[in-house]
């Protein structure tokens, strides 16, 4: 999961407020149990010590669920009497979690958004291509791929072999240049959007020509979908299963690819690097102070957070800065932290992993991955 849409949760000083809500309505009591929800937010927020302003904020924003078409869950983080951010969940948590803490509390987030990684999708016909940019919030058109559409052999009065031939070639000339122009666009949309996996859909023999005239690394990380139109109106019901089962082989293959980096950094039982016996004489980290080393290092590039994580909840002392995470409290004095505060190591690395741009992924139970449930693959070995 890339981490970038949670950083304007650190562009302020908390404390925060974080709820976690089931928004299902799969029961005929549906809107007496919303607002029970809701009566159960404001009493967990009060009984932590929220501030009335944040819970009531928080209570307003809550009280527009739609009745119709919600998510199965919501994820709120509010502060200074302001929602900051307004999250719909892939999967409902289980009961309903206000927290009220210095850090906002998003450990959560990963198991419940879920790793589908962002897609950009190419709609393509012999005209053209559409380009859509998919998220686990939202979708929307992003460019559009303008080509040269082949013309029509009009009349005229002598048929022949010949005029067929120009005909033939006029029209492949006319596909060849429309795929140049897609890909072109394609290769140049792709840095910018933040899209980690390529999806070309619509007519089969325009995108296989686009496929073929992509750059080798762009290649690499796409992927065709049949049932897909350009048309307006087009069903996409088929296409968006397509796009599920190719984001989640995608994520999938992205776990076990770094899981297989972290257990070749982490060396053999035993063996530690240059910095002592919290560090590895690869690229990984494991266990809380490994981590946190790393953190304030700007290393990690992929952090691991294991489902139930028992070191997760564990506390670390933490100031203002997104690097000022430590272990110990002298430690967090010692990086200049005037006044050190407690908070929870997972939400606490995971601020940092966001202010690095670096990703998160899940490790699911039963998975081996890192001990105590926190590790990280990382950038370069100091």
């Amino acid at each position: 999961m890339e981490l970038a849409f949670l950083k304007p949760l650190f562009d302020r000083l908390g404390p925060w407020a974080s709820v976690y809500i089931d928004t299902t309505r799969a029961t005929e009591d549906a809107l007496t149990q919303q607002k029970l929800r809701q009566r159960s937010v404001a009493s967990q927020l009060i009984d932590a010590g929220a501030d009335p302003y944040t819970c009531r904020a928080v209570a307003e924003r809550l009280a527009q669920e739609p009745v119709s078409g919600a998510p199965p869950g919501r994820a709120l983080f509010a502060a200074g009497a302001e929602v900051v951010l307004d999250l719909p969940l892939r999967v409902p948590p289980v009961g309903t979690e206000a927290t009220w803490s210095l850090l906002p509390h998003i450990a959560p987030l990963p198991g419940l958004i879920g790793e589908e990684p962002t897609c950009l999708v190419a709609y393509i016909d012999h005209t053209g291509a559409d380009l859509e940019l998919r998220d686990a919030q939202r979708s929307r058109t992003v460019a559009t791929a303008h080509g040269k559409e082949g013309r029509g052999r009009g009349h005229r009065s002598v048929p022949g072999d010949r005029y067929e031939w120009h005909y033939r070639n006029k029209v492949e000339n006319s596909r060849n240049e429309t795929a140049d122009i897609i890909a072109g666009e394609l290769a140049r949309q792709w840095p910018e959007s933040g899209a980690q996996l390529l999806v070309l859909t619509g007519d089969p023999r325009e995108r296989r020509a686009v496929h073929n005239r992509l750059p080798e690394p762009l290649r690499a990380v796409t992927v065709e979908a049949e049932n897909g139109s350009r048309s307006a109106g087009a069903s996409r019901s088929v296409l968006d299963q397509q796009i599920a089962r190719a984001c989640a082989e995608y994520a999938q293959a992205r776990l076990d690819e770094a899981l297989g980096r972290f257990r070749a950094g982490r060396g053999r039982p035993g063996e530690h690097g240059a910095r002592g016996v919290d560090s590895h004489p690869g690229e990984a980290a494991e266990g809380v102070p490994a981590v946190v080393d790393a953190a304030r290092s700007h290393q990690v590039g992929t952090l691991l957070l294991g489902q139930d994580a028992p070191d997760a909840g564990r506390d670390v002392w933490i100031g203002p800065g997104v690097d000022q995470v430590a272990v110990q409290r002298g430690e967090a004095r010692a990086l200049g932290v005037t006044k050190p505060e407690r908070a929870r190591a997972d939400d606490a690395l995971l601020r940092s992993a966001a202010a690095a741009d670096a990703e998160v992924l899940l490790v699911p139970a039963g998975t081996p991955g890192p001990a105590g449930g926190l590790g990280a693959v990382l950038r370069w070995n100091a």
